[in-house]
C-alpha cells in the first residue's frame, strides 16, 4: 500500500510537471496602467556575439535602475506575407513610468558615449516604438496558434479608420482572434517604427489565417500607405 502510494504520488508530480511545461509555452504579458510598453524589431548582425554580451554587462544594469524590465520576446518565422521588412525578431520590454523611459534615452550618452554605435555594431535594423499605456494591459502568445503581427501606416486616417473595421471584422468572422492592438506610439529619432497601427492576431493553424489572408488582398488598400506583417513564435 505504501509503494503504491509513492507511485501515485509520483505520476502526479510528473503530471503536473510535464502541464506546467506546457502551459509555460505560453508568453503572457501583463502590464499596468501608466507604464511604458516597449516594441522592438531587430535584425542581428551574425558576428556581433561578443559585442552583444558587452551591451547587455554594460547598458541593461543602467536600463534597469531606470526601470527597465526584459520580457519574453518572439521569433519571426519563415518570410514575411506582406510588406518589404523582415526582422529576425519582435522584442517586449516595459518600464516603470514613462519620465523613466525618456530619461534613459535623453541621458545614457552620459555614462556610455557610444550608446548608439554600439547598438549599431550589434543590430543592422533596430525599430523601436514606445506606448505610454492608458490602460491596464494584458494578453498572451499561444505557440500552438498560428500568430501574426500586422503593422500599418494609413494615408488618411477617416478613411483607414474604415479600412480598419472592415479588416477586423473579416479577420474574425475567418476565425482570426485580436491578441492586442497598439495605436499612437513614440519612436525616438535613429530607430523609426511608428506604425499608425499595430495587431497582433491569432489564427487556429495556417490554413485557417490564409482564408482571411486571400479576403484581405482583396480589400480596397487606398488609404493604406506601407504595410508590414510576418508570423511570430
Amino acid at each position: 500500500m505504501k509503494l503504491l502510494k509513492i507511485s501515485l504520488l509520483t505520476l502526479l508530480l510528473i503530471f503536473n510537471f510535464l502541464n506546467l511545461q506546457a502551459q509555460s509555452k505560453t508568453k503572457s504579458y501583463v502590464q499596468k496602467k501608466g507604464q511604458v510598453f516597449d516594441l522592438l524589431f531587430i535584425n542581428r548582425k551574425p558576428d556581433a556575439k561578443w559585442k552583444l554580451q558587452n551591451y547587455f554587462k554594460t547598458v541593461f544594469p543602467i536600463a534597469k535602475k531606470m526601470g527597465y524590465h526584459p520580457l519574453p520576446g518572439l521569433a519571426v518565422a519563415g518570410s514575411p506575407t506582406q510588406g518589404n521588412y523582415h526582422p529576425d525578431a519582435m522584442v517586449f520590454g516595459y518600464w516603470d513610468s514613462l519620465n523613466g523611459r525618456e530619461k534613459f534615452f535623453q541621458d545614457i550618452e552620459n555614462t556610455i558615449p557610444d550608446f548608439h554605435q554600439k547598438r549599431r555594431d550589434i543590430w543592422s535594423t533596430f525599430g523601436l516604438t514606445y506606448y505610454e499605456l492608458k490602460e491596464d494591459l494584458s494578453f498572451q502568445i499561444d505557440p500552438d496558434r498560428y500568430n501574426i503581427t500586422t503593422a500599418y501606416w494609413h494615408n488618411d486616417k477617416q478613411s483607414f479608420k474604415k479600412f480598419k473595421q472592415e479588416w477586423i471584422q473579416k479577420s474574425k468572422t475567418t476565425g482570426g482572434k485580436i491578441e492586442i492592438e497598439f495605436v499612437e506610439g513614440t519612436s525616438p529619432f535613429g530607430y523609426h517604427y511608428d506604425p499608425d497601427y499595430l495587431v497582433i492576431t491569432s489564427w487556429e493553424n495556417k490554413a485557417a489565417f490564409e482564408k482571411f489572408y486571400k479576403e484581405n488582398l482583396k480589400m480596397n488598400h487606398s488609404s493604406v500607405k506601407h504595410v508590414n506583417q510576418f508570423q511570430i513564435k
